[in-house]
Order: structure tokens, then sequence, then C-alpha cells
């Protein structure tokens, strides 16, 4: 190709049909619009529809295409930031009054105008000073901040024009497609409050979040998934089988009720369970800490507005515990330590806090206070490949018997980091091999590793197929090596050890959110708050319903009897809605027979059953966990 050919150049050349699909093309790994000139030799990849560059791409111009549109209609707003997200975009604006249901009808249908008159993104090059002096000019303050942020040293500045009968103008470095007419599916979807760079104390904004697709069915499908979500919503939900409540008094910490208790207890007795018998053991450290341990952490520097910070009675600088790993090196450095206690495992519940901003706040999936299944393995460098592949075998154990579906990716050695390149080495070959060991596939995630060490994350999918990050593997050398913990080596000489950080479920909090939302609160036996109720016909049947739920609480299931002087009907049609896997009914001849009359939540009428034989078959599905299925359907 000559000189001053771009991607679009190169896509025709090769065939019509690549011209049609392109988007854009990377250009030595560098992402750029289909009209960017090439005056040297490059490597180039066009990018379709089919490319992973493609979809965030798209997205990001079809939040350049709405903020078009909010300049249309509102002359007055100013524009803030409109990026693309996992789920689909948004576009911030300051605008004179918040927007309505009826203001995104009409953003959307003017969208779908600009969108059918094909008009061209073009990039144009501003010198730095032009550009800060053309928004000055348009009353957008924000954009001018931004330029100012992002481009010192530099002479020119990118920016994007939409034209039509008016020209939208944003500060933006790119890539978008080449035309607005390529975006075919998006849909508008809702409204919040947002600040400026997400921080309380600058200027308020409205977003406006938005979702966009290459095809028409997969944005039906996606809102479908979306309706499904609210059907879901743990907020929703959790309000409805009574498991917990907040008060603005306590912005961002939940409150329990007895059944949102006996689950969270429910959970945290079976990590017991699990972790026990693998060696663990369960500590409580301090929830507040002087400060001089966050800075031995380095937390004090980087992590310190993120804390809840309290001053003791002689002026002593107190913070709340954030995480549980300053204080578990605490407890290593508390004695000698030989390679004969290695590895060394310990775990903690206790909770945490963290002074989120207010307008992050949401239902369980992000609070101020919470706890995790956190655990800290001090190993050898020589025991890393073992450890790590028991983590993993744990986590497929773990999130099997919640029958949930995961995948693994392992995060690199990142360009900033510390320690050597030669250590980084070792370590990423120790978790490939145990990945491999565990036979637990994974994609790799190069260059996203903590600065500290590498890292294996898991996404959990849920019912529906959305992703939620849980469990976490880290390596940690840097940490022992602030605290200047040690062990007694074979040799004689003192070694430092490394920690491996895990979690699995991640926050109680937010894996019940998850549960919740995954079974749509229909538990499986084992977890569901309440396994059965028992259900009298009439008060006459009270000695025997009360005499069951004895029964069958001796052998650990968690019943109640509904005394109520309800009908039966009634009585069963609560406990479908209060998602109780099984009702229990006794009338005259359940009395005489001394029986119950077994009713499932998925299954319906099971017939007559002996008290001794739901017993069994009860406890048996609870101890079977995730293989049993969604709970309530077991086979008498």
């Amino acid at each position: 190709m000559p000189a001053g050919s771009t991607p679009a150049d190169i896509a025709a050349e090769i065939s019509p049909r690549l011209a049609k699909a392109a988007f854009a093309a990377v250009v030595d790994d560098r992402i750029v619009d289909l009209s960017h000139r090439l005056d040297t030799d490059a490597r180039v990849r066009i990018v379709t529809s089919d490319s992973p560059e493609a979809l965030p791409l798209y997205r990001h111009s079809t939040a350049h295409l709405m903020a078009a549109a909010v300049t249309h209609l509102f002359p007055g707003a100013q524009c803030g930031i409109g990026p693309a997200t996992d789920e689909g975009f948004f576009y911030d604006f300051v605008v004179d009054r918040p927007f309505v249901p009826e203001d995104l009808d009409a953003i959307e249908k003017k969208m779908k105008e600009l969108a059918s008159q094909d008009l061209p993104y073009e990039r144009q090059m501003w010198g730095r000073d032009e550009a800060k002096a053309f928004f000055s000019s348009q009353a957008e303050p924000l954009k001018v901040q931004l330029i100012e942020e992002k481009t010192e040293g530099q002479r020119e500045v990118s920016c994007y024009t939409i034209k039509d009968r008016e020209t939208f103008v944003d500060f933006c470095v790119g890539p978008h497609v080449p035309s607005t007419g390529r975006l075919k599916a998006f849909k508008l979807l809702n409204t919040s409050n947002a600040y400026w760079k997400g921080d309380a104390r600058n200027q308020p904004m409205q977003r406006i979040y938005g979702t966009a697709f290459f095809s028409d069915k997969d944005l039906q499908a996606y809102l479908q998934r979306i309706e499904e979500a609210k059907k879901r919503d743990h907020r929703k939900i959790g309000r409805e089988l009574g498991l917990f409540t907040f008060h603005p008094w306590a912005p961002g910490a939940t409150f329990w009720l007895a059944r949102g208790t006996t689950l969270y207890n429910t959970l945290a007795d079976y990590m017991r369970e699990v972790l026990f018998p693998a060696g663990y053991v369960e500590l409580k450290t301090p929830l507040v800490f002087n400060k001089g341990l966050w800075e031995t952490s380095g937390h004090w520097d980087h992590y310190r507005d993120n804390m809840f910070l309290i001053e003791g009675r002689e002026g002593e600088q107190m913070g709340m515990k954030a995480m549980n790993c300053p204080g578990h090196m605490l407890v290593f450095a508390a004695e000698t330590r030989s390679y004969r206690d290695l590895p060394l495992r310990f775990h903690e519940q206790t909770p945490l806090h963290r002074n989120e901003a207010s307008g992050v706040l949401s239902g369980l999936t992000r609070v101020r206070q919470f706890a995790q299944d956190d655990a800290h393995c001090f190993v050898t460098e020589e025991q890393i490949g073992a450890e790590v592949e028991a983590l993993l075998r744990l986590v497929q154990r773990v999130y099997g018997d919640f029958g949930l579906e995961f995948t693994a990716k392992l995060s690199t050695r990142p360009a900033e980091f510390l320690g050597e390149i030669a250590t980084w080495d070792r370590a990423e070959a120790a978790l490939k091999q145990a990945l491999e060991a565990a036979g637990q596939a994974y994609a790799v995630n190069e260059g996203d590793g903590a600065f500290y060490g590498p890292k294996i994350d898991f996404d959990v999918t849920d019912a529906i197929g959305r992703q939620w990050q849980c469990a976490t593997i880290q390596l940690d050398y840097q940490m022992p090596q602030r605290f200047d913990l040690k062990y007694v080596g074979a040799d004689g000489a003192e070694h430092a050890p490394v920690v491996i950080h895990r979690a699995i479920f991640g926050s109680f909090e937010r894996f019940i959110a998850l549960m919740i939302e995954h079974y749509a609160g229909a538990f499986p036996l084992w977890l569901a708050p309440q396994q059965a109720i028992v259900l009298p016909i009439a008060d006459r049947h009270l000695d025997h319903a009360r005499s069951v739920r004895d029964q069958l609480q001796a052998d650990g299931l968690r019943v109640e009897v509904d005394e109520r002087q309800e009908k039966i009907g009634y009585k069963i049609r609560e406990a479908q809605l209060q998602k109780i896997p099984y009702m229990l009914v006794v009338g005259d001849k359940e009395v005489e027979d001394r029986t119950v009359a077994v009713r499932s939540r998925i299954g319906g009428d099971q017939g007559a059953r002996p008290v001794d034989g739901f017993l069994e078959a009860a406890v048996t599905e609870a101890r079977l966990k995730g293989s049993a299925g969604t709970g309530g359907s077991y086979s008498f």
C-alpha cells in the first residue's frame, strides 16, 4: 500500500465485504479509526464485530451519539464523560433539572434520527490552547478541565465531531466507528444522580445509562435478561423474604433480620466446615488499629481516603479495619516460626469497614460494613504450587456445592511492579502449573496482576448469564517484607515467607446478593433459611404439628409451624410466596396415621409420608447440596 493509506483503504483492497464490516483497526497494537493515515510500515488488523475490541468501541460511539442528541435537545447541557462499560455505556451531564422517562424517549428518538443520517465521526487535531478556548466559549468547563489534566505537555488534542444541522464536538482520544449509520441496536435504560469524577464534593450531574449491540436480536435478549434481573433483584426479594433491611442512620450497613441471619450463619458455618479439615485455623483480630499498622502495610498512604478514621482520647490516630491481612501479619510475627509450621493458614470472618462514597452504595453489593471468608496462607516459595493447587480444588468444591459455573483468569506482571522479574517469572510459572494440575481451564490476563504479585481471579456465572467476580488467589512477596516476617528454614537461616491472599465467597454480603439473584430467592434445601413449614388444617391438629416440628428440629432441620387460624389454601400460598422448600400439611388422617402430607415447592403434592421417611429424605437432600438441584424437589 502507498504511504498515506488508511485502514479503510486496506480493508477495501482485501475485499468489499471486509470494508463493509470494518469498524476500526489495530495498528501496531494501538486501536485507531479507519481514517488513520499510515505513513510508515506497520502491522494492521481490521476490527470487525468478531474482534474483542469491537463492542466497547461500538458502545463508546453510541455514548457519543447520545451526547449529541442530548445537546441538541437540551442546549444548555454540559458534557462530562461517556465511557463504555461491561453492560453498555453511560454519559454524565450537567442539566437544569433531572432527566425524566419522557426525556429518555425523546433522546433515543433523536439518536435514531442522527443514526439514520449516517453522519461521519470526524477526528480533528486541534491545538491544545485552541481546544481549551473553544470549550470555554461553549460553557463546557468540565471539558476544559479534562484537557488540562489529560493532555499536559501535548501541543495538540483529539476532538471528534458529528455534524448535521448543528455540530456536536467532544474532546476524546477515540477511536470511533466511521459513521452514525453503523449504530443499529441501542436502548436507553435509566438515569441516576452522579458527581463529577465520582466525588460527592464535586459538581452534581445526571447520568444516563444505555446499552448497544450489533444486532437487534442480541439487544432484545439483553433487555429480556434485564427484566428477569429486576424480578431477581436481591433488594426486592430480600425485603419480601424478610432477610435484611437498611436504615439511613447506618448507611451502607446491613440489618440482618432473623431469616437473613440464619442464611448468613449457614454460609459462615459451611465455610468453616470446608476449611477446618483443610488445615485452617480461625482468628479474630481487632477492629481498630493504630495508624502505625496501616503505615507499615502501606494502606495509610494509598488507602486512607477509603478508611474510617478515629481519634483516640490521647490524640492517637486510629483506623477501622478495612482488610484482615495486616492483622494476620502481626499474628504470624507474634511467635517464632519454623519451616515445619508452614503452610500456616489463617481464616477470619470479622467485620470490615470501608468508607465508600454514598453515591455508590447499592443493596448488599456495595456496602460500608461487611465480612469476608478471608484467609492468608503463609508458605515457602517451594510450597506455592502445591498450596495454590489445593486452593483451586477448594474453589471447585465450594462452587460445585452451590451449583455455580465459573471461569478462571491468570493475571500476570503489570507494567509497574515490585520485586525482581525472576521472582515474578517463578511465581507465574507456579500458578500455571497449579492450574494445569487441578485441571482448571483459564485465560491469561496479561499485565493485570497486582503490583505485589500475580493472581488468579474467578468469575461466577449466575442463572441468567451474568458474571460476578468472586474468588481470588493472590501471591504477595511484599507485605511479609514490610512486616519483616521470618521463619527459620531447614538450613537454620531466616527466610521471608510468601503470603497467599485468598477468598472464595469474597464478601458474605455480596455473595448472598449473588445467591438471592441466582436462585431468585428459592434457595436449595441446605441453604434455605426455613427448610420446611408444618401447616395444621385446624387447631385440633396443632399438637401433632408441633411434635413433627420438634422431631425435625432435633435432627437439625429448620422448621416452623404456621399456627394462624387461616384456611389451609391461604397458608400454602403464603409458604409458596416465602419460597419454603417443603410444606407439611397435617389433618385428621395425618394425626391418625402419624404422617405428614408433603408438598414440594417445585413438585407440588408428594402424598402422605411417615415423618421418619420425610426426615431421612430431607437430610439426604440437604447433605447432597449442589447435586440436589434447586431444592424442594427430592424424590421420596
